[in-house]
């Protein structure tokens, strides 16, 4: 397994352990723990394909596994956020049911031998998701001793969650439903025959 595939795999491990540290509770820092996690697995999705592209390691394994394991990683931070309350229940149903529409597109293509690789608005879209994720991450982070400076800075010139939580949280949608829209009319013929 190359470089750049290990890193897909190290992603989806460290969704796992993003996930269990955010579902801890009642200990201190488990939540800035759970940034670094996240930050570190939304790292490895810039440099799989950075190491893939430029040494030319693209592999049928990564073009498949490198968009599930974004699913995987985003899907976790979602619907975490929404059971703390940060992201309303049904922006996040949206977005899954954009991710499993893709995802089933792509299992659909596989089926018959050919392999749907990412698109540069769907690479979009995930850059968005991320930023979404990590400022809400930061902002419960925040309530961790070592980053409670930064908390009244959420607090003020309406940077908390309900002013640009809430903005970020519309873009992210936006740009779920034009990527997911844009992915399946570029690949509607997959869909002929249903």
């Amino acid at each position: 397994m190359n470089l750049p595939n290990q890193l897909t795999v190290a992603r989806l491990f460290l969704s796992f352990v993003f996930v269990a540290l955010l579902s801890i509770e009642g200990v201190e820092y488990t939540r800035t723990a759970g940034l670094v996690v996240f930050v570190i697995a939304a790292i490895t999705d810039f440099l799989d394909g950075h190491l893939a592209r430029k040494h030319q390691l693209i592999t049928n394994f990564g073009k498949l596994m490198d968009p599930l394991a974004d699913k995987v990683l985003m899907c976790a931070g979602f619907v975490l956020l929404t059971t703390l309350g940060l992201i309303p229940a049904w922006m996040v149903v949206v977005i899954l049911s954009r991710e499993f529409l893709v995802t089933g597109l792509r299992l659909l293509a596989s089926a018959e031998g050919v392999v749907l690789a990412a698109e540069n608005l769907g690479k979009y879209k995930t850059i968005m998701q991320i930023v979404t994720v990590i400022y809400f991450l930061l902002y419960l982070a925040s309530t961790d001793h070592w980053l409670r400076f930064i908390k009244p800075v959420f607090d003020s010139f309406y940077l908390g969650p309900d002013h640009l939580g809430m903005l970020l949280n519309w873009i992210s949608l936006i740009l779920t439903l034009w990527s997911g829209c844009s992915y399946v009319w570029k690949n509607r013929k997959m869909l002929a025959d249903c």
